[in-house]
Protein backbone atom coordinates (compact mmCIF):
# COMPACT_ATOMS: atom_id res chain seq x y z
CA UNK A 1 0.00 0.00 0.00
CA UNK A 2 1.20 3.51 -0.82
CA UNK A 3 0.91 5.33 2.50
CA UNK A 4 1.01 8.68 0.70
CA UNK A 5 -2.18 7.90 -1.24
CA UNK A 6 -4.48 7.89 1.78
CA UNK A 7 -6.68 10.83 2.76
CA UNK A 8 -6.30 12.61 6.10
CA UNK A 9 -9.30 12.22 8.40
CA UNK A 10 -10.43 15.07 10.64
CA UNK A 11 -12.46 14.01 13.69
CA UNK A 12 -14.71 16.32 15.69
CA UNK A 13 -14.67 14.69 19.11
CA UNK A 14 -14.94 15.13 22.85
CA UNK A 15 -18.71 14.58 22.92
CA UNK A 16 -17.95 12.71 25.13
CA UNK A 17 -14.22 12.04 25.43
CA UNK A 18 -14.54 8.31 26.24
CA UNK A 19 -16.67 7.71 23.15
CA UNK A 20 -14.11 9.55 20.99
CA UNK A 21 -11.23 7.44 22.34
CA UNK A 22 -13.27 4.29 21.65
CA UNK A 23 -13.85 5.50 18.08
CA UNK A 24 -10.13 6.20 17.55
CA UNK A 25 -9.20 2.75 18.86
CA UNK A 26 -11.59 1.19 16.36
CA UNK A 27 -10.15 3.28 13.51
CA UNK A 28 -6.71 1.93 14.33
CA UNK A 29 -7.95 -1.65 14.73
CA UNK A 30 -9.80 -1.70 11.40
CA UNK A 31 -6.93 -0.31 9.32
CA UNK A 32 -5.10 -3.05 7.40
CA UNK A 33 -1.53 -2.21 8.35
CA UNK A 34 1.81 -3.95 8.64
CA UNK A 35 3.76 -0.86 9.73
CA UNK A 36 3.15 2.62 11.11
CA UNK A 37 3.12 4.20 7.65
CA UNK A 38 0.19 2.02 6.52
CA UNK A 39 -2.20 3.74 8.94
CA UNK A 40 -4.25 6.77 7.95
CA UNK A 41 -3.37 10.18 9.30
CA UNK A 42 -5.99 11.38 11.77
CA UNK A 43 -6.38 14.93 13.06
CA UNK A 44 -8.60 15.02 16.14
CA UNK A 45 -10.15 17.88 18.06
CA UNK A 46 -11.25 16.38 21.39
CA UNK A 47 -13.23 19.36 22.62
CA UNK A 48 -15.37 18.59 25.68
CA UNK A 49 -16.16 22.32 25.88
CA UNK A 50 -18.64 22.08 22.97
CA UNK A 51 -21.96 23.31 24.46
CA UNK A 52 -24.41 20.53 25.36
CA UNK A 53 -25.97 19.32 22.09
CA UNK A 54 -29.11 18.34 24.02
CA UNK A 55 -29.89 21.91 25.12
CA UNK A 56 -31.74 23.90 22.41
CA UNK A 57 -29.98 27.16 21.55
CA UNK A 58 -26.80 26.15 23.39
CA UNK A 59 -24.64 27.45 20.52
CA UNK A 60 -23.04 24.10 19.67
CA UNK A 61 -23.28 24.69 15.90
CA UNK A 62 -20.88 27.62 15.58
CA UNK A 63 -18.35 25.90 17.87
CA UNK A 64 -18.48 22.73 15.78
CA UNK A 65 -18.16 24.79 12.58
CA UNK A 66 -15.06 26.51 13.97
CA UNK A 67 -13.55 23.13 14.90
CA UNK A 68 -14.22 21.82 11.39
CA UNK A 69 -12.59 24.89 9.80
CA UNK A 70 -9.51 24.43 11.98
CA UNK A 71 -9.25 20.74 11.03
CA UNK A 72 -9.44 21.74 7.36
CA UNK A 73 -6.70 24.31 7.92
CA UNK A 74 -4.55 21.66 9.59
CA UNK A 75 -4.79 19.42 6.53
CA UNK A 76 -7.90 17.27 6.89
CA UNK A 77 -9.41 16.02 3.60
CA UNK A 78 -12.61 14.50 4.99
CA UNK A 79 -14.49 14.77 8.30
CA UNK A 80 -16.19 12.49 10.80
CA UNK A 81 -18.12 13.44 13.94
CA UNK A 82 -17.92 11.03 16.89
CA UNK A 83 -21.32 12.17 18.20
CA UNK A 84 -24.79 11.44 16.81
CA UNK A 85 -26.63 14.51 18.11
CA UNK A 86 -23.99 16.89 16.69
CA UNK A 87 -25.05 15.77 13.19
CA UNK A 88 -27.93 18.23 13.49
CA UNK A 89 -25.23 20.77 12.50
CA UNK A 90 -23.80 18.68 9.64
CA UNK A 91 -24.64 21.22 6.92
CA UNK A 92 -23.08 24.11 8.84
CA UNK A 93 -19.97 22.02 9.55
CA UNK A 94 -19.53 21.15 5.88
CA UNK A 95 -20.16 24.71 4.70
CA UNK A 96 -17.68 26.12 7.21
CA UNK A 97 -14.93 23.69 6.25
CA UNK A 98 -15.72 22.94 2.61
CA UNK A 99 -14.99 19.29 3.45
CA UNK A 100 -17.13 16.19 2.90
CA UNK A 101 -18.58 14.46 5.97
CA UNK A 102 -18.77 10.69 6.43
CA UNK A 103 -22.24 10.70 8.00
CA UNK A 104 -22.71 8.66 11.18
CA UNK A 105 -26.54 8.78 11.08
CA UNK A 106 -26.68 7.73 7.43
CA UNK A 107 -24.28 4.87 8.17
CA UNK A 108 -26.43 3.59 11.05
CA UNK A 109 -29.71 3.90 9.12
CA UNK A 110 -28.33 2.05 6.11
CA UNK A 111 -27.05 -0.75 8.36
CA UNK A 112 -30.47 -1.02 10.04
CA UNK A 113 -32.10 -1.32 6.60
CA UNK A 114 -29.58 -4.01 5.60
CA UNK A 115 -30.81 -6.25 8.44
CA UNK A 116 -34.19 -6.58 6.72
CA UNK A 117 -35.96 -4.93 9.65
CA UNK A 118 -38.91 -2.64 9.02
CA UNK A 119 -38.89 -0.98 12.45
CA UNK A 120 -35.68 0.09 14.17
CA UNK A 121 -35.48 0.93 17.86
CA UNK A 122 -33.07 3.79 18.50
CA UNK A 123 -31.37 4.56 21.80
CA UNK A 124 -30.46 8.22 21.45
CA UNK A 125 -31.11 11.78 22.54
CA UNK A 126 -34.19 13.63 21.28
CA UNK A 127 -32.01 15.39 18.72
CA UNK A 128 -30.52 12.13 17.49
CA UNK A 129 -33.99 10.54 17.31
CA UNK A 130 -35.19 13.34 15.02
CA UNK A 131 -32.27 12.70 12.67
CA UNK A 132 -32.67 8.92 12.71
CA UNK A 133 -36.43 9.22 12.08
CA UNK A 134 -35.69 11.19 8.89
CA UNK A 135 -32.90 8.90 7.67
CA UNK A 136 -34.86 5.72 8.44
CA UNK A 137 -37.92 7.09 6.63
CA UNK A 138 -35.70 7.51 3.56
CA UNK A 139 -35.05 3.75 3.84
CA UNK A 140 -38.84 3.11 4.14
CA UNK A 141 -38.38 2.19 7.80
CA UNK A 142 -40.16 3.24 10.95
CA UNK A 143 -38.50 4.34 14.19
CA UNK A 144 -39.42 2.96 17.60
CA UNK A 145 -38.65 5.42 20.40
CA UNK A 146 -38.95 5.16 24.17
CA UNK A 147 -42.00 6.71 25.85
CA UNK A 148 -41.24 10.07 27.56
CA UNK A 149 -40.56 8.73 31.06
CA UNK A 150 -38.24 6.00 29.75
CA UNK A 151 -36.50 8.55 27.50
CA UNK A 152 -35.79 10.55 30.66
CA UNK A 153 -34.38 7.39 32.23
CA UNK A 154 -32.16 6.90 29.14
CA UNK A 155 -30.77 10.44 29.49
CA UNK A 156 -30.02 9.81 33.18
CA UNK A 157 -28.11 6.63 32.24
CA UNK A 158 -26.33 8.49 29.44
CA UNK A 159 -25.03 11.16 31.80
CA UNK A 160 -23.88 8.47 34.24
CA UNK A 161 -21.80 6.96 31.41
CA UNK A 162 -20.41 10.41 30.58
CA UNK A 163 -19.46 10.63 34.26
CA UNK A 164 -17.41 7.45 33.93
CA UNK A 165 -19.90 4.88 35.27
CA UNK A 166 -19.91 1.81 33.03
CA UNK A 167 -20.65 -0.62 35.85
CA UNK A 168 -23.21 -3.45 36.08
CA UNK A 169 -26.12 -1.22 37.18
CA UNK A 170 -25.69 1.05 34.16
CA UNK A 171 -25.31 -1.95 31.86
CA UNK A 172 -28.50 -3.52 33.19
CA UNK A 173 -30.37 -0.24 32.85
CA UNK A 174 -29.32 0.20 29.22
CA UNK A 175 -30.22 -3.40 28.41
CA UNK A 176 -33.63 -2.83 29.99
CA UNK A 177 -34.21 0.24 27.82
CA UNK A 178 -33.29 -1.74 24.70
CA UNK A 179 -35.67 -4.52 25.76
CA UNK A 180 -38.46 -1.92 26.09
CA UNK A 181 -37.92 -0.97 22.44
CA UNK A 182 -38.00 -4.62 21.37
CA UNK A 183 -41.23 -5.14 23.32
CA UNK A 184 -42.69 -2.18 21.41
CA UNK A 185 -41.90 -3.82 18.07
CA UNK A 186 -38.28 -2.92 17.28
CA UNK A 187 -36.73 -5.55 15.02
CA UNK A 188 -33.20 -4.21 15.50
CA UNK A 189 -31.59 -1.82 17.97
CA UNK A 190 -29.49 1.14 16.82
CA UNK A 191 -26.94 2.69 19.17
CA UNK A 192 -27.98 6.27 18.39
CA UNK A 193 -25.51 7.69 20.88
CA UNK A 194 -21.79 6.93 20.89
CA UNK A 195 -21.87 6.19 24.64
CA UNK A 196 -24.39 3.32 24.25
CA UNK A 197 -21.86 0.71 22.98
CA UNK A 198 -19.67 1.40 26.02
CA UNK A 199 -22.26 -0.53 28.07
CA UNK A 200 -24.33 -2.55 25.55
CA UNK A 201 -23.34 -5.10 22.93
CA UNK A 202 -24.81 -7.68 20.53
CA UNK A 203 -24.60 -10.39 23.18
CA UNK A 204 -27.06 -8.45 25.37
CA UNK A 205 -29.94 -8.50 22.86
CA UNK A 206 -32.10 -11.02 21.03
CA UNK A 207 -32.28 -8.81 17.92
CA UNK A 208 -29.47 -7.38 15.79
CA UNK A 209 -27.50 -4.54 17.38
CA UNK A 210 -26.33 -1.71 15.10
CA UNK A 211 -23.27 0.05 16.51
CA UNK A 212 -23.26 3.17 14.32
CA UNK A 213 -19.91 4.41 15.69
CA UNK A 214 -18.21 1.09 14.96
CA UNK A 215 -19.57 1.11 11.42
CA UNK A 216 -18.47 4.74 11.01
CA UNK A 217 -14.90 3.78 11.97
CA UNK A 218 -14.89 1.02 9.34
CA UNK A 219 -16.30 3.41 6.74
CA UNK A 220 -13.75 6.13 7.55
CA UNK A 221 -10.92 3.66 6.94
CA UNK A 222 -12.51 2.57 3.66
CA UNK A 223 -12.97 6.15 2.42
CA UNK A 224 -9.49 7.31 3.46
CA UNK A 225 -7.81 4.31 1.83
CA UNK A 226 -9.82 4.68 -1.39
CA UNK A 227 -11.94 1.54 -1.01
CA UNK A 228 -15.12 3.62 -0.88
CA UNK A 229 -15.89 6.91 -2.68
CA UNK A 230 -15.56 10.19 -0.81
CA UNK A 231 -19.03 11.61 0.07
CA UNK A 232 -20.21 14.67 -1.80
CA UNK A 233 -20.26 18.08 -0.12
CA UNK A 234 -23.81 19.52 -0.24
CA UNK A 235 -24.20 22.42 -2.67
CA UNK A 236 -25.99 25.61 -1.65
Amino acid sequence: MDSHASLTLGVLGGMGPAATLDFLARLQAYTPAERDQDHIRVLVDINPQVPDRNVPGSGAGPVLAEMAGALQGAGADVLAIACNTAHAHADLIQRASGLPLIDLIETGAQAAHATGAVRAGVLGTKGALRLYREYLAAQAMGLVALPPERQEAFMAVLYRIKGGDVGPDVRRAMQGLAEDLIADGAECIVAGCTEVPLVLGPEDLKVEFIDSGDLLARRCVAVCLGYEPVPQVPVG
